[in-house]
């Protein structure tokens, strides 16, 4: 089912120096949903929001390929957000939580630079993160060159990332472990050359990938699949992770309690008394490997 919608321009706000990860914590505490195709909006973010630090709307599909993928993925029953303007519904969508005290983030996908671009320009005036996708595996985006494909393409993942970072946003990759043929840290490390701040991994069923990236990079690494209690986050927390992203129970409060109520027993993060960025959460007190977190329900 695809969620049309007629959105107008509200004003922008002024302009915050995202940082790196290495000069302040993407958000705090180090928890974050992760995006849901076609359920992800500002009112799933602010539900969310006595739990975690960020929430990764999205994704959106932002140039007319991507788009006529999305329309496919549509036609075979998949829910995709496919507002008239995309630019427009981001800026709308991430205005709405201002007053909400978490980090937003959106997950966009391209086949081009530019709205690569636009879109930056637009999260960076309100202070949110920008994150790529190289996540998706369903036939159509990859068949374009969008999600999962840009794994195998680092040279263009890498275009992508600086093209958002010189709009002076924190980027953030959100990609898959498991891939055949695919370098996750020679990945991570083109991120990081590339002017990237964040890497949101979809462990998949190896879970260890998280320290292989952990160990190639200073990238944050946000660790994805799975995140459900105390012992989940223990165990990406040994693996390195600077934080953990909850997916398909991302509206079910007491799974969120519990990641939240974990992530601060276990001192979850790179140093817990590091510098929140501004616009960061308040305090707080992917199902098996084989299906991604982003598929519907």
């Amino acid at each position: 089912m695809a969620h049309e919608e007629h959105d107008e321009m509200v004003p922008e706000r002024s302009e915050v120096d995202p940082g790196g990860s290495d000069a302040v914590v993407p958000f705090v505490p180090p928890v974050a949903i992760a995006s849901l195709s076609g359920r992800s909006d500002a009112a799933w973010a602010s539900a969310a929001a006595p739990y975690v630090g960020c929430a990764v709307l999205g994704g959106i599909a932002l140039d007319p390929a991507s788009r006529a993928a999305a329309r496919d993925l549509v036609e075979r029953g998949r829910e995709e957000f496919l507002p008239n303007d995309p630019f427009a519904f981001i800026d709308s969508q991430v205005a709405a939580l201002e007053d909400v005290p978490l980090r937003p983030a959106v997950n966009v996908r391209s086949t081009t630079l530019p709205p690569i671009e636009r879109a930056a320009a637009v999260c960076t005036s309100h202070d949110a993160i920008l994150e790529v996708n190289a996540h998706c595996r369903q036939p159509e985006l990859c068949a374009v060159g969008c999600g999962e494909s840009l794994l195998a393409d680092r040279d263009r993942l890498s275009e992508y990332v600086a093209a958002a970072a010189t709009a002076g946003v924190t980027v953030s990759v959100k990609a898959r472990a498991g891939v055949s043929g695919v370098d996750l840290p020679a990945v991570a490390r083109t991120v990081e050359d590339a002017g990237g701040h964040i890497l949101h991994l979809d462990a998949m069923d190896t879970e260890r990938a998280v320290a292989d990236v952990t160990a190639a990079t200073d990238l944050f690494v946000i660790a994805n699949n799975e995140v459900r209690d105390r012992e989940s986050v223990r165990e990406y927390a040994e693996y390195g992770a600077d934080a953990v992203s909850v997916g398909r129970p991302s509206d079910d409060p007491i799974v969120l309690d519990r990641v939240a109520s974990a992530a601060a027993a276990l001192d979850l993060g790179p140093d817990s008394d590091s510098e929140s960025a501004p616009g960061s959460g308040g305090e707080s007190d992917s199902e098996t490997g084989s299906i991604p977190e982003d598929a519907p329900l």
